[in-house]
């Protein structure tokens, strides 16, 4: 049965993660919980489900632009499929010995898991032009940048088996703050790599009956199409703009799954907090960005 507000929730994230890299989970597993009323751990399994076939499709058409390292994506997904493979097990075993009664808890870790890369993403946009002076196109793969590669692969692996949050935002700062890559090859590379990561922990919730497959179904009649789109229009569309907007939209979600979870936030906070957040990300940039006459020929 298809479902026009799911079909316009997967086309939005859909262009998120086209132009972006985020958007996946962090977006629409809240999406799923606060306004279609999904069971929190079938959101988390359909959503890795639904992303994982979305992501094949963005990594093809970032690797066609090349802008994908392989060599780094390899060697993140040498820790990421294990560590998601855990997480998958960890959540599921918890759902079995709890029940229901485990829901509250999956819905807070949901919640911290999005103020985490609210801030990562929001830090990201406003307080780290230096790191583009240190961008490069490719990344040279001594012993200690694999193994680095692979231990932060596992540890958001985990995470992303968990919660369906941070496949995105995530490993995209890791690529910004420890390998340097500039960004369309931050993009590029991300989701490509999140192709690889979400099949394994799709897979994972499908065997272990997570997956609402009419459900995901909905969500790729729009995601498909939506992720096409932001794919041809990443060099035309200023990412870095997208930016501090989905950062402040992930905080209001995190405060509303929160809420959900019964931490009682009123609605107006809900509101105002992003809102507040955004006009002073929008100040931070106003101060930092020189006007159009101080701008050298």
């Amino acid at each position: 049965m298809l479902d026009p507000l799911i079909i316009c929730f997967g086309l939005g994230v859909g262009v998120l993660i086209g132009l972006t890299g985020i958007g996946g989970g962090s977006l629409m597993t809240p999406l799923l919980v606060l306004f279609a009323g999904v069971q929190p751990v079938v959101a988390i399994g359909t959503d890795l489900a639904y992303g994982a076939i979305t992501k094949t499709l963005g990594g093809w058409r970032h690797l066609r632009k090349g802008t994908v390292d392989v060599g780094v994506s390899k060697w993140l997904a040498v820790g990421s499929v294990p560590g998601s493979l855990l997480g998958v097990l960890i959540v599921d075993r918890l759902h079995d010995a709890y029940g229901s009664g485990f829901d509250t808890k999956l819905l807070a870790g949901i919640a911290i898991a999005l103020f985490v890369v609210a801030a990562s993403i929001l830090a990201r946009a406003l307080f780290m032009p230096r790191l583009v002076e240190r961008e490069r196109e490719t990344v040279e793969l001594t012993a200690r940048v694999r193994a680095g590669a692979a231990g932060i692969g596992f540890v958001l692996g985990l995470l992303v088996g968990g919660t369906s949050v941070g496949s995105g935002a995530l490993i995209g700062l890791a690529l910004i703050l420890v390998f340097r890559l500039t960004p369309h090859r931050v993009v590029g590379t991300d989701v490509f790599h999140a192709a690889l990561l979400l099949w394994t922990a799709g897979l994972a919730h499908w065997a272990t009956g997570n997956v609402d497959l009419t459900l995901m179904a909905n969500i790729l009649i729009g995601s498909l199409p939506g992720v096409w789109i932001g794919t041809a229009l990443i060099n035309r569309v200023p990412a870095a703009a997208l930016r501090p907007i989905l950062g402040c939209v992930l905080l209001g979600s995190g405060l509303g799954v929160l809420s959900k979870a019964g931490a009682g936030i009123p609605a107006w906070l809900i509101v105002a907090a992003p809102v507040a957040v955004g006009l002073a990300a929008a100040g931070v940039h106003r101060v930092r960005t020189p006007p159009p006459e101080a701008v050298p020929a």
